[in-house]
């Protein structure tokens, strides 16, 4: 029996020191991880701040919950177990739980400083900017309170309020069961028995409990704000002058409450103890509920406009700060369709830049064309812009990185010690194709080929998207690098990412950390290793700076010197502006505030500060003086492809689908209540591409999103944002005459439905076996007009279809287009020459031929449609003979 105690005691022991030294290992790797990274202030801050706010909150638990506990194991209950019925006298034994009602207490004290510190620790944040509170220089239009009240303060007053309130309430069960266990809170025939020692007591814990629950009355009152009850967001009519005034009588009704609760409960009149919560319960009761409602009611739903007018002033003022809406300048865009061939000639540069290929379905003809192995993998295409040759150029790009899922042989030295890394990318323009409808390539295979001025000097990718949780590089056994037709090539890491193995205690920490042994036992490991960890590049970031909101969209970057970088949008993010409609978690204040920038070879990190107005953000630059640098400090090879965040505009362009509205008469009859447009079943999501915007001398790269009027189809505002300096962040809004019809998405999709020449070909396409893709719709400004393009896609019905761009449709005024690319489209519904730069290219990226080449293509295609006439195929036959039609206009030019 006594060596099954000891067996018990034992795993008790190790259960409880086990966590903690799992914990003292993360700790101590993540504190190598920080110095590595150079942010090593940031650990110690962060976790100091974890530290001193988990002691304070568990030493006030402990202190408070002893000091009750102490009091309660000292009183003595003499007449404990005794009553008398009758001229009977009955008294009980102590029962063997009484005594152990002090170590329990202790251990429960113990156990409740224990949540107390682990609870603190994860506020910590709260307590740094509070700490580091920043007054923004606006003040709530009802209460009066600068906004940095409402950003840095309540969110921790909250906090203390909610957890004062659950040690109160808890400590006091806590206490009654201790009294009842040592006697001085008994049960008899009469009733409950209740010593003069536990009266005062309990008086004093209910007394407290009540003023806790009046502070949160008081905080109420500021919580009105964030109310969504009324007209608009953000406290009504109704809340101002009923609920508002009523939480304020509660913040002073409440403490006197308490008073008399614990003055009454002192003295043992219990039926009167009632009183207090009574009052304070009927007073909630008439001035939180019943009279609003009332109010609401009776009151200001027949006046809804007149008297809610002010506080729609507030709520449209504060939504729009809140999004950075007050940066959008609206300019008037008078539509005319006056477009001419000149005109497309002297916007060939926007004309070349139209996007052609879709994400989807490029994504899936890079896995197929540029792959190479099955075990690397293109996770995303990214969007960008660079000067290609010397000319200002739209492309897309796609990491190749490697999938350790996809590994033919899966076991730990091939996943940590040889497969390693990803291999460059592909990258190539948005808008050309070769003749087989697929796209053309500045930078593709492995090694890196470039067919443009674009070096890659550093293809590796050590961090990425899809990297696993560590490597060990630098070890006796070669990493591999790439493939070739004759073998495999190696390679050895020589970046200064990641942490030196050097010595015993190292190798164990992390064989402890990763759950493995072999970092231990391995020979092939030397004191020149180094163990890469945090690879994926999101937890990356959010390890360094946890308390930033990252874009789901990182893109890569070939910078000037040939290195691969990953930049990453961070947003500062708050729940707590008053007035300010929220969106998803409640965040009702979002700014894009930091660019974040992680070398794909050594991991290295560099956070840049984009917004310096930020008021939230210059409170973290006080709290990690070291972390943030300026803007400005950004390379000037990585500052030209700063993008504005797509995510970012599409939260802005749903606010402001409503809040373009600045007249409150107008916002409450949703007189001009723009949306978004759907084409199919699909929102319109916003688009980069690169044009001349109205009243500006050349092309820049934007972002661009349309809006529709509510529940209508045609066109009624353009929103952009500006991504290239010096013009960087500026957002325009080009709104469309209400007095005349716009043509919308959804409409010219209908058009393109209804016309029976595209019908015709995309149901010849269905039942010859291919999937037709329909790439997404882009409204394209030229001038004072506005072309619709939308490419089409090929591809075999099976899910290892190729899809092939093989069709543009092209839409301007009551015209509708489809033809082979988007050149003899515009060619046809313009007519002028072929703009040359953006004619079809070869799938090796080299220019197309002409003249006699022509002559040779046309025999071609001649001999194919004979070929498909003799097989019967009058299907394929006619869109031959219209290739050929095509090839002879060309060569009549």
């Amino acid at each position: 029996m006594l060596r099954r105690k000891k067996v018990v005691i034992l795993f008790l022991v190790i259960f409880m020191i086990l966590p903690f030294i799992f914990s003292l290992v993360n700790l101590y790797t993540d504190w190598l991880f920080f110095v590595e990274t150079g942010f090593r202030s940031v650990f110690t801050t962060t976790l100091l701040a974890k530290a001193g706010a988990g002691a304070l909150f568990a030493l006030f638990t402990l202190a408070f919950v002893l000091v009750n506990t102490v009091v309660a194991n000292r009183a003595k209950f003499p007449q404990a177990n005794i009553f008398m019925e009758g001229r009977t006298i009955y008294q009980f034994k102590m029962n063997e739980a009484s005594l152990l009602v002090k170590p329990l207490s202790i251990l429960a004290a113990a156990v409740l400083a224990l949540f107390a510190g682990q609870w603190g620790s994860v506020h910590w944040e709260k307590v740094l900017l509070f700490q580091n509170r920043i007054a923004v220089g606006t003040s709530d239009p009802i209460v009066g309170k600068d906004l940095g009240f409402y950003l840095f303060s309540l969110p921790l007053l909250e906090m203390l309020q909610s957890s004062l309130s659950f040690l109160v309430f808890a400590t006091m069960v806590m206490i009654l069961a201790m009294y009842y266990m040592r006697g001085g809170i008994s049960i008899s025939p009469r009733g409950p028995n209740i010593d003069a020692k536990v009266r005062k007591h309990a008086a004093i814990l209910a007394g407290l409990f009540m003023l806790a629950v009046s502070a949160g009355f008081y905080l109420d009152s500021f919580r009105l704000l964030f109310s969504g009850g009324g007209a608009v967001h953000g406290a009504g009519y109704a809340d101002v002058n009923a609920r508002l005034q009523a939480y304020r009588l509660l913040a002073i009704l409440t403490p006197a409450a308490a008073v008399f609760l614990a003055a009454v409960i002192w003295k043992g009149y219990w039926r009167r103890a009632l009183l207090a919560p009574a009052v304070v319960f009927l007073v909630y009761g008439i001035g939180i509920k019943a009279y609003p409602a009332f109010l609401q009611k009776f009151k200001v739903a027949p006046n809804e406009l007149a008297l809610e007018m002010p506080y729609i002033e507030h709520n449209i003022r504060f939504t729009r700060m809140g999004y950075n809406l007050d940066r959008i300048e609206a300019i008037p865009f008078d539509v005319d369709y006056k477009l001419a061939a000149t005109d497309i000639t002297n916007n060939a540069a926007t004309i070349k830049n139209i996007r052609l290929w879709d994400h989807a379905p490029l994504l899936r003809t890079y896995s197929q064309l540029q792959q190479i192995r099955t075990y690397y993998k293109f996770f995303d295409v990214d969007n960008d812009r660079y000067t290609v040759n010397g000319q200002y150029t739209q492309v897309m790009l796609s990491p190749r990185e490697l999938s350790y899922s996809d590994l033919p042989s899966r076991n730990w030295i091939n996943e940590r010690l040889i497969f390693t890394h990803g291999n460059g990318l592909t990258f190539g323009p948005v808008s050309r194709i070769s003749q087989e409808g697929l796209p053309e390539f500045f930078v593709k295979d492995i090694p890196a080929v470039s067919l443009a001025d674009i070096k890659v000097s550093r293809p590796e990718i050590y961090y990425g998207e899809l990297s696993n949780e560590y490597v060990i590089v630098r070890t006796k056994v070669p990493e591999f690098s790439y493939p070739t037709a004759s073998g495999n090539i190696n390679t050895t890491y020589a970046g200064e990412g990641g942490v030196l193995l050097d010595s015993f205690l190292r190798k164990t920490m992390f064989a402890i950390r990763f759950k493995t042994e072999k970092i231990l036992l391995s020979s092939d490991i030397t004191r020149e290793s180094r163990v890469l960890y945090y690879r994926n590049i999101g937890e990356r970031i959010k390890t360094v700076a946890p308390f930033l909101t990252y874009d789901s969209d990182p893109y890569m970057v070939v910078a000037d010197d040939g290195r691969l970088k990953w930049m990453i949008d961070a947003y500062t993010v708050s729940n707590r502006l008053p007035y300010s409609k929220p969106i998803s978690r409640g965040i009702n204040y979002m700014r894009n505030s930091v660019k974040v920038v992680v070398d794909a070879y050594d991991g290295t990190l560099d956070f840049y500060i984009s917004d310096p107005d930020d008021v939230i953000i210059k409170a973290y630059a006080r709290i990690f003086p070291k972390l943030f640098k300026p803007i400005a400090a950004l390379p000037e090879g990585l500052k030209r492809h700063i993008r504005y965040p797509h995510q970012f505009l599409q939260i802005q362009a749903s606010m402001f689908a409503a809040y373009h509205m600045t007249d409150p008469k107008v916002f409450y009859n949703k007189e001009n209540l723009w949306e978004v447009p759907v084409v199919g079943e699909k929102m319109m999501e916003p688009y980069y591409t690169i044009m001349k915007l109205p009243g500006e001398k050349k092309e820049e790269y934007i972002l661009l999103l349309p809006f529709t009027p509510a529940k209508r189809d045609n066109l009624a505002a353009w929103l952009t944002a500006r991504c290239d300096e010096p013009n960087y962040g500026k957002l325009l809004a080009y709104t469309f005459p209400r007095d005349r019809l716009i043509y919308g998405p959804k409409q010219i999709d209908a058009r393109i439905n209804q016309d029976s020449y595209i019908s015709q070909q995309l149901t010849l396409w269905s039942q010859r076996g291919s999937e037709v893709i329909r790439g997404s719709m882009l409204v394209i400004p030229i001038e004072k007009s506005l072309l619709y393009v939308q490419p089409l896609y090929l591809a075999a019905a099976d899910k290892a279809g190729l899809p092939e761009l093989r069709r543009v449709i092209v839409a301007f005024g009551n015209e509708v287009v489809m033809e082979d690319n988007l050149e003899l489209a515009l060619q046809k519904l313009f007519g002028g020459k072929k703009i040359a730069p953006s004619t079809p290219v070869t799938a090796d990226g080299k220019a197309a031929v002409t003249g006699p080449g022509l002559a040779r293509e046309a025999m071609r295609i001649f001999e194919r449609a004979t070929e498909l006439q003799r097989q019967g195929d009058w299907a394929g036959y006619g869109e031959e003979l219209r290739k050929l039609q095509q090839i002879l206009k060309q060569m009549a030019q």
